[in-house]
């Protein structure tokens, strides 16, 4: 692998790696590995998030399917369109907030394709904790809305607002929500954190995990010695929240992952958790810390119960490719291009490949969603009467 680094990026990891250095020496020689990823995604002016880079696209160091294709975001569109509509019978404000909006283009898509559909939204709101990801995204909007003369307000929010009414989205957020990692030895699961060692960041095992934290799956299992995996606490009290400042709408996400039968099999002994650094999957996550990204897979089942807990009505997990499909992507594909002339709908077809085929992002990436009080809206409607939401429920 060769990464060639520029001077000021090599003096930017390494003034992280001293600040994370002072944190672990602090803290008695041992450091959470959550307490890890959040100062290396998170640490203001220098984690990955939270300094200025290019991230996403083709320069960046990784692609997301709203990078992808604008049909993504107008598949999406199908869903929500029933809820929005609702909405608005109950007299309630149409709303859509996204948290990680990424470059923007999910929402420029969503905004775009409701405008063909004839939809006017009254706000889309944004939770965005990279601050130089607002600036791309506001200005990206803007420009949007701009094109489209559309009403439809937006605005850039600090936190999640109580008694929700409308659409939540996330597309890739909770697979970098910090999480702990844990090794089973001896019969044991203990906290498996950082150390600081001859100027390098190392793995060092602390004390055993409370059994509360642990999911029955693991406590029940049967898994070779050094087995390594992930706790997503961080992940589900998120989860948690979001679920219970959801008054009446749908929550919908993508992200990869698996149920917990598949996510904790014994043969996946080594975790899910990656490095990416321009477009390179890397094993070390003390690999240029503030330079990587830093990810995990998700856990659904966890996600689910959260949720189910704060009185969703309903949970729905599906591969992406299976929610896409449903949700019309070939037909609109067909609206917006002509499969007779392959100039303008190869293009079209190469995104279409990736965002389904098994190999790419179809069978890795999943669609979740929850709602609250759908019946509100849609008497008629469950939540997998949605489109999207129609096939296989994979909880």
């Amino acid at each position: 692998m060769d990464i060639t680094l520029t001077s000021l990026e090599t003096e930017h990891s390494e003034l992280l790696k001293a600040k994370i250095a002072s944190q672990i020496a602090s803290h008695g020689g041992w450091l959470p590995f959550s307490r890890y990823m959040e100062m290396a995604l998170y640490e203001p002016g220098m984690g990955y998030y939270s300094a200025g880079a290019h991230k996403l696209g083709a320069g960046g160091d990784f692609t997301t399917a709203p990078e992808l294709s604008p049909l993504f975001g107008a598949a999406i569109c199908s869903t929500l369109i029933p809820v929005l509509e609702g909405l608005d019978r109950k007299g309630l404000p149409t709303q859509i907030l996204e948290f990680g909006a990424g470059t923007g283009k999910l929402a420029t898509s969503i905004l775009t394709r409701l405008q063909d559909l004839g939809f006017t939204l009254d706000s889309y709101n944004i939770i965005e904790i990279s601050p130089d990801l607002a600036q791309r995204q506001k200005e990206r909007i803007q420009k949007t809305v701009n094109e489209l003369n559309t009403q439809t307000h937006c605005e850039w929010l600090s936190e999640l607002p109580k008694n929700f009414s409308g659409v939540i989205l996330a597309n890739e957020v909770i697979d970098a929500i910090p999480c702990d990692i844990i090794i089973y030895q001896n019969g044991f699961w203990y906290s498996h954190g950082v150390a600081f060692e001859n100027n390098k960041l190392i793995w060092k095992t602390g004390s055993p995990v409370e059994q509360s934290l642990i999911p029955e799956t693991l406590l029940s299992g049967n898994f070779p010695e050094g087995y390594v995996t992930e706790l997503h606490t961080p992940a589900i009290a998120w989860m948690h929240q979001v679920a219970k400042h959801l008054e009446t709408g749908l929550f919908l996400t993508f992200d990869y992952g698996f149920p917990e039968s598949e996510y904790y099999h014994p043969q996946r002994s080594e975790g899910t958790l990656m490095a990416h650094h321009r477009h390179h999957a890397i094993q070390d996550p003390f690999y240029l810390p503030g330079l990587c990204d830093l990810t995990t897979h998700v856990e659904w089942s966890q996600i689910a119960r959260a949720a189910l807990a704060e009185k969703a009505d309903d949970v729905y997990l599906t591969n992406q490719a299976a929610y896409l499909l449903d949700a019309g992507i070939g037909d609109i594909a067909l609206e917006i291009g002509d499969p007779s002339n392959p100039e303008t709908f190869l293009p079209i077809s190469n995104s279409l490949q990736k965002l389904l085929s098994e190999a790419e992002m179809g069978e890795l990436f999943k669609a979740f969603a929850f709602s609250k009080n759908l019946e509100q809206l849609l008497p008629e409607h469950t939540l997998e009467g949605l489109p999207g939401l129609r096939g296989r429920n994979r909880l």
